[in-house]
């Protein structure tokens, strides 16, 4: 993976993080929006992410490099199931509120857009 490609997957993790921090010291403390589930849904995501986009980069792109396309997809497609499989049992175990773990989960959307505006407001300087 380039460096740029690199400094801007950590960028975007890092406005994750931010985003994630402010909602929860905002929003985490009253009764609308359970603090655990919040976080919840922003570590999901985010450990997701990151894992997708370094693993793209650290396993399939070698794999697509060697012609063997199908294994790559093969285990992209795991890598989803088993994220789902665990999202399910988070959600069947500990019984978090479902409002908050998607406000967690949809900070890297608007981490990645806040990263994205950075990025062309920067270019246009």
């Amino acid at each position: 993976m380039e460096a740029t490609a690199r400094n801007t997957i950590l960028r975007i993790e890092c406005w994750h993080a931010v985003l994630l921090a402010t909602l929860f010291l905002a929003l985490g403390r009253g009764t609308a929006i359970d603090g655990m589930a919040l976080i919840a849904g922003g570590v999901f995501m985010g450990v997701n992410f990151f894992l997708l986009s370094f693993g793209v980069a650290a396993v399939l792109t070698p794999l697509a490099s060697k012609g063997k396309i199908k294994l790559g997809v093969g285990l992209l497609v795991l890598k989803v199931l088993l994220f789902l499989a665990l999202l399910m049992m988070v959600f069947f175990r500990f019984k978090f509120d479902a409002i908050s773990f998607a406000l967690g989960f949809s900070t890297l959307i608007v981490a990645i857009v806040v990263e994205a505006v950075r990025k062309s407001l920067a270019v246009e300087n």
